[in-house]
Order: C-alpha cells, then sequence, then structure tokens
C-alpha cells in the first residue's frame, strides 16, 4: 500500500470516537481484544465513546447484550444502528404515513411499537417502502416491494452496504437487496445510515459534539469513511474488516481515508503505548 498516514496527533486530539462494529470491533461473534483495550483506555482518558452500526437486522437491545457479552462494557445511549436514523427520519418528515418494511422480525418489531404504520405487503398501495438487511427475506417479500414501488411508494433503504463481514465470509447485506428492487423497478432508494447527512446529524444532536470534534474507525470505504470525508469528521481506515490495502490505492483522492492502521491495535499503541 502506498498510502501514508499524516500528523497522528490529530487522532489523539479528539473528544468523540465512533466505532463501526462488524469488521472493526469484531467479526461475528468474535471480538478483537486489542478493541476492548482500545476503547477501555479511551475511556479511562476521558474520551466520549459512541458505537454505530449500518447493520439494521438488529436494535439497540440486542446490541446492548452482545457488547456486554463481548467484553466491551456499553451504555445504551452509546449505540446507534442504520435503523434508528430511518425511524428517526420517518417520525419527524413522514409521520402518519403507511410503510411497507423489508425487515427481520426485530426491526419490524421495532418500528411498530415506536408508532410507525405498518403494512402486511399485500395491499394495493403504500406510502412508502422501505427495505434492509433482512436476514429472513423471502421472494414474497421482495415481490411484495417492487410491486408497491411501482405502484407509488417513496422507496427508502436502511444503509447501503453490499455485503455483512462474518467469520465465514461475506453474505449480502442491505445493498444487495436494494439492488434487487432497483433492477426490478428502475427505483434507486433514498439511503440513510453511513455515509449520509442524517446519520452525523443523529449523532452530533445526542452527543452534543461538532463535527470536528468527532473522529470515526470504519473498514468500509464507501461508508465509513465517506461519512467522514463528506461531513468534516476525521476518518480512520482499519484493514481488519472489508477494505484492502489496494482498494486504498486505487480510491480517488477525494476517497481515501485520513489514516489508515492494520487494526484498532495500532490506533491504541500510538494513543496509549504498549
Amino acid at each position: 500500500m502506498k498510502f501514508t498516514n499524516p500528523n497522528t496527533d490529530i487522532i489523539k486530539d479528539k473528544k468523540l470516537y465512533i466505532f463501526d462494529m462488524d469488521g472493526t470491533i469484531y467479526l461475528g461473534g468474535n471480538p478483537f481484544d486489542y478493541a476492548i483495550r482500545y476503547i477501555k483506555n479511551l475511556r479511562k482518558n476521558g474520551k466520549k465513546v459512541l458505537f454505530f452500526t449500518n447493520n439494521a437486522s438488529h436494535t439497540t437491545p440486542f446490541y446492548m447484550k452482545k457488547l456486554e457479552r463481548l467484553g466491551f462494557e456499553p451504555r445504551e445511549d452509546e449505540i446507534m444502528t442504520s435503523g434508528d436514523v430511518t425511524l428517526e427520519f420517518l417520525k419527524r418528515f413522514r409521520a402518519g404515513k403507511s410503510v411497507y418494511l423489508v425487515a427481520t422480525d426485530e426491526l419490524v418489531e421495532e418500528y411498530r411499537e415506536k408508532g410507525i404504520n405498518l403494512l402486511c405487503g399485500n395491499e394495493d398501495k403504500a406510502d412508502i417502502v422501505i427495505t434492509s438487511f433482512d436476514t429472513s427475506l423471502t421472494y414474497e417479500k421482495l415481490d411484495n416491494a417492487c410491486r408497491l414501488i411501482r405502484g407509488g411508494a417513496e422507496y427508502l433503504s436502511t444503509h447501503p452496504d453490499m455485503n455483512c463481514p462474518t467469520e465465514t465470509g461475506f453474505i449480502p447485506d442491505s445493498g444487495a437487496i436494494a439492488a434487487f428492487c432497483t433492477a426490478s423497478t428502475g427505483k434507486v432508494p433514498t439511503y440513510f445510515g453511513k455515509p449520509y447527512k442524517e446519520t452525523v446529524e443523529m449523532i452530533s444532536e445526542a452527543t452534543g459534539y461538532s463535527n470536528k470534534e468527532m473522529c470515526i474507525f470504519g473498514d468500509r470505504l464507501y461508508t465509513d469513511i465517506a461519512l467522514g470525508k463528506k461531513f468534516g469528521v476525521t476518518a480512520v481506515l482499519v484493514l481488519s474488516g472489508e477494505t484492502q490495502p489496494e482498494d486504498v490505492d486505487n480510491a480517488a483522492d477525494a476517497d481515501k481515508p485520513d489514516f489508515v492502521f492494520g487494526s484498532l491495535d495500532d490506533v491504541d499503541k500510538l494513543m496509549f503505548g504498549n
């Protein structure tokens, strides 16, 4: 890899440290021990931490239990997902609209509990169709979504990730499901999650920190790093997940991260020593 890090003191001066999850602090059910150590060191030194994942197949209670089990000692107000950002958009700007949601039962139940007017899918019309990372996806769900989109429904997607990293390799994610619907209907969804402005606005509103006070760590150029590059958040790429060194070299200058490290182990040693 030809990329060379500039002055890394910039990372040390941030106040809010945002962490992608899959591929950055853990892989599937396997935590990166150095990520646990780094986050503990940040807290000991008065830094604030936020866990943000585009993976909307689960909700905050699930991630709370998972992060606790893996040793990250999270607080509930430290967890946010692309599903949360999409839900907030619906509540603020599409209140009362009918929604057909292609998602896991977990996300569907949360949206229903939060007052979203969810449809079954067999209706003739919908105001909005939302597709997400649905590990219970069926052809019937896809057919319903495409039919309702063709019928005039506004098309939204919780996040654009094409693949989700697991212990055994990549599996199709929300972006791949959206690509199916786009191929069938010709309609491209409005995406939420990383790297879109609604996400950084929600983070700033929830934490009280400005963009320049934030630093985001992630393993994807087109989501994690793009969020930082577009909105003035220091963007740190780790090579423990999806992105490979050659991807960094091949990226346009405007899309390159501010910093690149092999993993959070390197960042921890940079900031706090061995």
